[in-house]
């Protein structure tokens, strides 16, 4: 399976999911939990009973899930709206795990005394609760008409709970179910519904400031930064109105969680990370061969690469070498540039078709188209190219376009799937790129290994 076809089969993608803990001492699976409906393409945020705060953190699931967690009733979002209110109107499925059993009592009696209670009592959506507790607690006759009235008079999934050993040193029912059977049940309970609310303005905000894991530690990024020039005369070009800002970020970003980043950086008018290794190029021709030695090193392949750079479309046909004097007039002649990204998504494919691993051993390719007034060209850029990623952003918009400290892109992916973010600083922007670039690298890379274990016909050299 290639990167791409991992990537078409997340059985979440585009769904928003609240996921409420409760202060059971298996809040701690949660984490893992919200990981496992991330990888399927989900929209995580996370609800917390006062108790569950006091076995996992809030900092944990704000910097997974990117959306501040909801631990209050009384909390507002910086634009004063209620924060569970919100999630109960957005969220196209609630699950709650670990549910203990005074959760279960205080919904099957309506008693909203903490957010998750609250936000499930009002919401229309599918609710999945998955219980954890004492083997005791969960045959005691009040659990068992507690989780019978959710079941059959509120129509929520339950997902029971295993049996092994529990926290108080005893073994019996009452361990949380696996977590690959909870996801399934989120699955199953969206699988005929559309998606609740497309509108990214009306979900849940994002989170800012908030720290990536090291997540890419291993990996070697290739990144592009600025604008291209075009020589003319010695002494004047064709440039466009790149600051280099949006790739910077991106490399600052890459560091931060742990790759090696090769910026190749044309004109820029900020600061360049000390710790990448940096070439400097002008033109587009300059960046061409940068491109193809940076991507293509003595060494291992670089495993992605983040077009951001503003490459000219055009460069002058004729290249004088020469300064034209201003009596002389001036007239271009413009040829076109080559398609860079198309070029090494080209490049890049050949080789791996000729490679042991197969398609499973290209690079994740992520490139930049800058619109004026709709991105409706985006999805025909993102075919023409072959690659991974497509990110698109409208650069007439106030406070998203060249030498802005923001920006407000849409993220196409090949699979067919469109994300589209709200305003967001640049930083914020890189990480999220980076998100879905980390996932599609360890697809890509479970992929490999599974192609890797078939079994291998001695007599044809070949997976059987």
């Amino acid at each position: 399976m290639t990167a791409a076809a991992a990537s078409d089969a997340r059985r979440l993608r585009g769904r928003l999911i609240a996921l409420g803990v409760t202060g059971s001492i298996a809040a701690y699976k949660a984490v893992e939990l919200l990981r496992l409906l991330t990888a399927e393409g989900a929209d995580v945020v996370v609800l917390l009973s006062p108790s569950a705060t006091r076995f996992v953190g809030p900092l944990s699931f704000a910097a997974l899930s990117r959306h501040p967690v909801e631990s209050d009733v009384l909390d507002l979002l910086p634009d004063g709206r209620i924060g569970h209110i919100v999630i109960a109107d957005s969220a196209d499925v609630l699950v709650v795990a670990p549910a203990t059993a005074h959760w279960l009592a205080a919904m099957a009696t309506g008693l909203a005394g903490d957010v998750v209670t609250a936000a499930v009592l009002a919401s229309n959506a599918p609710v999945v609760v998955a219980p954890a507790m004492d083997g005791d607690m969960w045959t005691h006759p009040a659990t068992v008409t507690n989780v019978a009235r959710l079941r059959e008079g509120f129509g929520y999934i339950v997902v029971a709970p295993e049996s092994g050993p529990l926290a108080s040193g005893q073994s019996g029912v009452g361990r949380l179910a696996e977590l690959p059977a909870i996801v399934d049940a989120v699955v199953a309970a969206v699988a005929d519904r559309p998606v609740r609310q497309p509108n990214p303005d009306a979900r849940p905000p994002l989170a800012t400031g908030i720290p990536r894991e090291a997540d890419l530690v291993g990996r070697r990024i290739v990144i592009t930064a600025g604008g291209t020039r075009e020589p003319i005369d010695p002494v004047r070009y064709i440039g466009n109105r790149s600051t280099g800002r949006m790739g910077v970020a991106l490399a600052d970003a890459a560091l931060a969680r742990g790759a090696a980043v090769t910026l190749i950086a044309a004109a820029v008018e900020v600061p360049l990370p000390d710790a990448a290794e940096v070439v400097r190029v002008e033109s587009t021709a300059d960046l061409q061969r940068a491109l193809r030695a940076a991507m293509t090193p003595d060494g291992a392949p670089a495993d992605a690469l983040v077009m951001a750079a503003a490459v000219a479309d055009f460069t002058p046909a004729v290249r004088l070498d020469r300064k034209i004097a201003r009596a002389d007039g001036l007239t271009l002649q413009l040829s076109p540039t080559p398609d860079l990204l198309a070029d090494v998504a080209a490049s890049a494919a050949s080789r791996a078709a000729d490679a042991a691993g197969g398609p499973a051993t290209s690079p994740i390719l992520v490139g930049f188209a800058a619109e004026t007034g709709s991105l409706d060209r985006a999805p025909a850029k993102l075919r023409a190219k072959g690659i991974d990623l497509l990110v698109a952003n409208d650069v007439s918009e106030p406070g998203s376009g060249f030498g802005t400290d923001t920006n407000r892109v849409t993220i196409l992916d090949r699979g067919g799937s469109v994300e589209q973010l709200p305003l967001l600083s640049k930083r914020e922007v890189a990480d999220r790129i980076l998100d879905r670039v980390a996932l599609a690298l360890d697809a890509r890379d479970e992929a490999a290994q599974t192609a890797d274990a078939r079994p291998v016909r001695a007599e044809e050299g070949r997976p059987a």
